[in-house]
């Protein structure tokens, strides 16, 4: 299935675009002072539009699915000769819109993770771009919030006059926040996820021949094994079962999913 670029993925409408695509795309939207909502998956993400048709719906409504996941780019180009030689990694898709930012006079916003992460993320890149401007930053509440918050939280980056936000709130709750808060905002919101914590040094990477080799997951496992466990080792046969059932045309995997009934703010 093609669709403005878009490539079915397990019913998931990933974008055919490189880093360089989906960093112009952004920057324009930005400079419009347009909605864009951005997401960069991984194979947890695919995953959970797979197994959920109401998030598998707010996923293929996002302007823009990156693939983040080695294993995703991989079957991109398995399944539909996308030739994608590179993924698009959330990190790298940050400083790089970061540093475009910076030299086009656009200011950011950071939305979730703790108050010490932002605080060295902010750190961090104020080294890296000492002209980039933070309009703001605001820790997650880690709950559900109201609807009065919500207005709060628009309020807030609004008033500030970020042109970006980005968004670091897990999967899949980042994915749920920017499908809901995306036509409020009117800007772009990039769900980037571990980004966070990445760039402030508060969690390690992977070397880059493991992030190479599609073996970051086996890295972050041994340094979280209580935690990421049943993503890294449900999930992963899962998703390359199911590939490989897609592409031998086993198996069909619509996209449509399921509109969401009411909205689940999470803060």
């Amino acid at each position: 299935m093609q669709k403005d670029g878009k490539r079915n993925i397990l019913g998931v409408l990933i974008d055919a675009v490189d880093n360089k695509g989906a960093e112009q795309a952004i920057l324009r939207a930005a400079h419009e002072r347009r909605a864009f909502s951005v997401s960069a998956l991984a194979v947890h993400g695919v995953m959970t539009g797979v197994l959920n048709r109401k998030h598998r719906y707010r996923l293929n409504h996002f302007d823009l699915l990156v693939p983040d996941g080695q294993p995703v780019r991989w079957a991109m180009n398995w399944l539909y000769s996308a030739g994608l030689r590179e993924r698009v990694y959330g990190p790298n898709l940050t400083l790089a819109v970061c540093e475009r930012a910076e030299k086009e006079n656009l200011s950011v916003y950071f939305y979730g993770s703790t108050p010490a992460v932002l605080s060295q993320l902010e750190q961090s890149l104020s080294h890296k771009f000492p002209r980039l401007v933070v309009a703001g930053a605001e820790s997650s509440k880690f709950r559900q919030i109201s609807r009065e918050e919500k207005a709060q939280v628009v309020q807030n980056i609004h008033t500030s006059g970020a042109s970006i936000v980005f968004l670091g709130l897990g999967c899949p709750r980042q994915e749920v926040w920017a499908y809901e808060f995306r036509d409020s905002l009117s800007i772009p919101v990039l769900a980037v996820g571990a980004a966070f914590p990445f760039l402030a040094g508060v969690i390690p990477q992977a070397p880059r021949w493991m992030q190479d080799r599609g073996l970051e997951w086996l890295f972050r496992l041994a340094a979280e094994p209580r935690r990421l466990w049943r993503r890294y080792l449900l999930l992963n046969p899962a998703y390359l079962m199911l590939v490989a059932l897609q592409a031998a045309r086993i198996l069909r995997f619509g996209s449509r999913g399921r509109p969401p009934a009411e909205e689940m703010l999470f803060g």
